[in-house]
């Protein structure tokens, strides 16, 4: 079911009737120019979210002894888990002030900027003293780090999202969508297989030293997205945005891009709301997951290998789903993830608890299989939901808060709940994970189907069920 539909103005035009929009078939960049953009955007993800997952990796195998000594093991580990939702807490933060000066200056400027940003964070852990060198200030050193992780990742999802679909062929956004949206996999796979070569140590020098290989790594990995990402092109939806912009600027006061989202919240608040599903499998199956798989008798190079696993699955199922959004629609394939982890959450849990490394990794299989449907199509739909001036604000403020919550705070509740619980059970994360993703489906039910929709509009999509059905018939068409 679809949101009911608005009254459509008179005056509007029917997709079809209008005139050709300047992301029209006709007028589309040449495919080297997209390949390009494309690839500028997946380098800076896989950079991105290798740094970002490589940490809560290490929050789960090192930080807490490192960095928290004083506690014991489970307090220990709840507050590098603490240290982990430190992140996901700014990355809202971070889609504001990215959003903010993307929507105002341009995608590509502020896409250089979180690279940097992040790179840096990265290698600063790296040779960041421990609880034992210095005291206190190495766990404060690490949050604030931390918290520079989470604003450059909540400012380069929206800008690198928006690079590909506002390049785009209308009908093709999901499918190109679909290769920036693998940098995600594939910067955990990068990051998983960091963490297993450098686990292969002996275990007092992989906690002398070992740990931070990976977190150095990122300095080549920053040097050559740089490399990529400086010479693509601006948008050009935004610069015929920007002009727009400046015409009315000459008459009148400036827009706020995020006081506009906020001044008709409803968009913003289904974009959050139909990301926390994936999220938190996220959250449950690629960070909480070393902790309770360890806890119930697996050893740590079993579940590497299975999120290894469970990432090259992401590799074929994340650009898949995003691609048959462009011929079923997003809200069709979001809402079967949705459901499947509804229905599902309990059984897959079952196959871990088995403690057989075949049967984990089928569980994981399973579990990245209903995340990817989820979570592919995410980029398109939050792209279409809002209009060009305050695209990157609305996307990346929707996608970070639903990550926030979804992901930023799964690991800690699950930690609390086992605590609570007084064991290893996994009941109470098969309910947590059945509750985000009855989130996603509600939030999917109230939203109209955007697949097609003209970027040029202004207006939100999710408001006006009519106009956004006018322009799928068109594109359709």
């Amino acid at each position: 079911m679809s949101a009911a539909p608005s009254p459509q103005s008179p005056e509007r035009p029917q997709a079809s009737e209008r005139p050709e929009s300047p992301e029209s078939p006709s007028t589309a960049p040449s495919p080297t120019l997209l390949r390009k953009v494309a690839l500028s955007s997946l380098l800076g993800t896989v950079i991105e979210y290798y740094d970002f997952l490589l940490y809560g990796t290490m929050a789960a195998l090192v930080f807490g002894p490192l960095f928290f000594p004083d506690s014991n093991p489970t307090v220990g580990t709840i507050a590098a888990f603490g240290t982990l939702a430190a992140g996901y807490v700014a990355r809202p933060v971070g889609g504001a002030v990215f959003g903010h000066f993307g929507d105002r200056l341009g995608r590509k400027t502020m896409l250089i900027l979180t690279m940097v940003l992040m790179g840096a964070a990265s290698f600063l852990i790296g040779v960041l003293p421990t609880y034992e060198t210095i005291g206190i200030a190495a766990p404060v050193l690490l949050v604030l780090l931390r918290v520079v992780q989470g604003v450059a990742i909540g400012g380069e999802w929206g800008g690198a999202t928006l690079m590909v679909v506002e390049h785009a062929d209308p009908r093709r956004r999901g499918l190109w969508n679909g290769v920036m949206q693998m940098g995600s996999p594939i910067g955990f796979l990068l990051s998983t297989v960091a963490v297993t070569v450098t686990a292969l140590l002996p275990q007092e020098q992989f906690m002398a030293w070992g740990w931070r290989i990976p977190f150095l790594f990122s300095a080549l990995l920053l040097g050559i997205g740089l490399y990529v990402r400086i010479s693509i092109s601006e948008s050009p939806l935004f610069q015929q945005a920007l002009a727009a912009q400046k015409e009315r600027e000459a008459t009148g006061p400036s827009r706020i891009p995020l006081a506009q989202v906020l001044r008709r919240p409803r968009a913003l608040v289904l974009a959050c709301a139909v990301g926390i599903g994936p999220f938190a499998v996220t959250g449950m199956i690629s960070i909480f997951i070393l902790t309770y798989a360890t806890g119930i008798g697996y050893t740590t190079s079993e579940v590497m290998n299975g999120l290894i696993a469970a990432s090259c699955m992401g590799l074929v199922t994340i650009p898949l789903f995003s691609a048959l959004s462009d011929r079923v629609g997003r809200r069709t394939v979001v809402m079967s993830g949705a459901m499947g982890i509804v229905l599902l959450a309990f059984p897959m849990f079952a196959l871990i608890d088995t403690r057989s490394p075949a049967l984990l990794i089928l569980g994981l299989l399973l579990g990245q299989l209903l995340q990817s449907a989820m979570y592919a199509p995410l980029g398109p739909l939050l792209s279409e939901m809002f209009g060009t001036e305050v695209r990157y604000t609305g996307a990346s403020m929707g996608y970070q808060l639903a990550a926030l919550i979804g992901s930023g705070f799964t690991p800690l509740i699950a930690s609390s709940l086992l605590s609570a619980s007084g064991g290893m059970r996994s009941a109470p994360l098969s309910g947590l994970v059945i509750g985000c993703g009855i989130v996603t489906a509600l939030a999917v039910w109230r939203i109209a189907e955007t697949r097609g929709r003209d970027l040029a509009e202004e207006d939100s999509a999710p408001l006006k069920g009519a106009p956004a059905r006018a322009a799928q018939k068109g594109a359709d068409e």
